[in-house]
């Protein structure tokens, strides 16, 4: 976590091991309660309250997946929302403590305490590879981060399961119960639905690859102006906007890392140049990339060819001279 600076991130300023052997870690302190104990004491969030919630922790989760960390235990308990003037709802991310991390991120001598194969996490929102101990990518956090909005949503779980296998089994093998069933008496967004069906799917190449491809859908939806990010399929994603920091977005909170760069490119809006879409962490389709490849070396062949026959005439000339 102390690697991780995005401000919907808690921070930690010191960590370390004192004289006697002792391990400590000095985090900030946060007042207010996480969003299980809000969902507990207020029943279900509307749309318009959680969606913001949920931007602001696609922003620091994809801070995270840009770093190579998994989080692998995302659930309403590990949300805290930070009630304080002059926040309101100002989600903190908490507990990495389950966290995959990517072998750049091991430090020299680091002893890497997971592997493939074991399964840990919390059943009620782990993703079904994750049920199965297969290997996680950013699009495992974004199943957890869906089972979490279904839930501050509609205060239930997309399955009727009465233990932890049995909602694991379910991960694995059911459909999800759509939204309009689980609350009938509420109206839901068409599009909400789309993109909770769509993150909530079986196969991790069927979700949207990064985090900060659900954030943007949530906010498009937000604003009733967006459609569905597109070009996600593959982990591949082109030329989508930024997550605009409009509403109750602090500035500060957009995707990304919350640097002065985000924030002015933010303010802006608008979609982005392919440039600007690279540097957000957006990758061209290889077949885009094939093709520039493959003009650039027959323009390439073209121009030796004109200088061979200019040069063989050239020759020509001197030797008939």
């Amino acid at each position: 976590m102390s690697q991780l600076s995005h401000p919907n991130t808690t921070k930690v300023f010191l960590h370390g091991e004192l004289d006697d052997g002792s391990l400590y870690m000095i985090m900030e302190y946060l007042e207010g309660k996480n969003l299980n104990q809000t969902l507990r004491s207020e029943g279900p969030f509307s749309v318009a309250r959680a969606l913001p919630i949920l931007v602001q922790v696609c922003g620091a989760l994809d801070e995270a997946h840009q770093a190579g960390i998994i989080h692998r235990d995302l659930k309403p308990e590990n949300i805290f929302l930070v009630q304080s003037a002059p926040l309101r709802d100002f989600p903190k991310v908490l507990d990495f403590g389950l966290a995959k991390v990517g072998e750049r991120q091991m430090r020299p001598g680091s002893v890497i305490l997971t592997q493939e194969g074991m399964v840990f996490g919390t059943p009620e929102f782990m993703s079904p590879e994750q049920a199965q101990g297969k290997p996680l990518s950013p699009a495992s956090d974004v199943y957890s981060l869906a089972t979490i909005l279904y839930e501050v949503l509609t205060g239930k779980l997309p399955f009727d399961a009465a233990h932890s296998m049995d909602y694991i089994q379910h991960h694995v093998r059911s459909a999800p119960i759509p939204l309009r069933q689980r609350v009938p008496d509420m109206q839901f967004p068409a599009l909400l639905e789309q993109v909770v069906s769509r993150a909530l799917s079986k196969r991790p190449e069927d979700r949207f690859y990064r985090a900060a491809d659900l954030g943007l859908a949530l906010q498009g939806i937000l604003e009733n102006t967006s459609p569905l990010p597109s070009g996600i399929r593959d982990g591949r994603t082109v030329d989508t906007p930024k997550l605009q920091t409009r509403g109750p977005l602090p500035v500060t909170s957009g995707l990304g890392s919350g640097s002065p760069d985000h924030a002015m490119d933010d303010i802006a809006g608008g979609v982005p140049t392919r440039v600007e879409a690279m540097r957000a962490g957006a990758r061209l389709p290889l077949d885009i990339l094939q093709g520039v490849s493959l003009r650039l070396l027959l323009s390439v062949a073209i121009c030796f060819l004109l200088l061979g026959v200019a040069l063989a005439f050239a020759v020509m000339r001197l030797v008939s001279s």
